[in-house]
């Protein structure tokens, strides 16, 4: 059996990467490329990279550091931030990134993931939402980094990602990020049951066995986390982190199943 992906999503604010609480409080942790050549060490099933200045500032993709980053990396990379075309997108897979990841722009222009997709494949275009609990039990869609509500209900929009041809969904819940208090089992459960798409999960881990539970109760195949493999420790010194192959097998020794990608 083929192992789940054990993601680490790294945010670039300013240059430098950050981490945040709550798409908040953000704290230096440290340059973006020293941080990529460590988990080039670490053997890293995949890599996220959001430029979360870009999209909530309206600036364009910065393609010297997007070229950097994928010059150094020796996993597949992600990038999102500031992607708002097709012509853009493309650029960025040239540059030797395998994924995009469109967030406000998927919402606010839906066509351009099916456009991106017929252009790329749609195993190039990951969308990614940013989420909040409301009121009853309601999931809302954010954006501009967590700045803007849409009054988008989460579940009505996953069909519209799947029907425009994302290859993937990256679910971030704005309410866990930082926490380090375990993922939203409830909610990815019933994004999983909800799409027939990959689903990633982000926003809330703060432990292996945290990951362990959300592939074993969800079925996912796909868990990101921030502050998880950056942070050591109760006083979260900083340390790039990540578990060996041997640690990934005896984490997910007792699932069982269908053959997971």
């Amino acid at each position: 059996m083929l192992l789940p992906r054990v993601i680490p999503c790294l945010l670039v604010h300013e240059k430098g990467l950050v981490k945040s609480i709550k798409f908040k409080d953000y704290k230096y942790i440290g340059d973006p490329i020293n941080a990529v050549r460590i988990f080039n060490e670490k053997k890293v099933d995949e890599l996220i990279v959001l430029d979360i200045d870009a999209s909530a500032t309206n600036l364009e993709p910065d393609m010297k550091m997007i070229k950097n980053l994928a010059d150094e990396c020796r996993m597949p990379l992600c990038y999102g931030g500031g992607i708002k075309t097709v012509s853009q997108a493309g650029r960025i897979i040239n540059l030797g990134v395998e994924k995009v990841a469109i967030s406000s722009a998927a919402v606010e222009n839906p066509d351009l993931i099916s456009q991106i997709s017929k252009e790329l494949g749609s195993q190039s275009v990951i969308v990614v939402l940013d989420i909040k609990k409301k009121l009853l039990g309601r999931y809302e869609i954010y954006i501009h980094n967590g700045k803007k509500s849409t009054g988008l209900d989460l579940f009505s929009y996953l069909k519209v990602v799947v029907e425009k041809g994302a290859g993937e969904i990256v679910i971030n819940s704005i309410d866990n990020d930082g926490m380090m208090n375990g993922y939203d089992i409830k909610l990815a459960k019933s994004v999983y049951d909800a799409i027939s798409i990959p689903l990633i999960f982000l926003g809330g881990c703060g432990s292996q066995d945290d990951i362990k539970k959300l592939v074993e109760e969800t079925g996912t195949i796909g868990a990101a986390a921030g502050s998880l493999f950056v942070f050591k420790g109760p006083h979260k010194a900083v340390l790039i982190n990540y578990p060996n192959r041997e640690d990934k097998e005896k984490l997910f020794k007792n699932i069982t199943g269908e053959t997971i990608l």
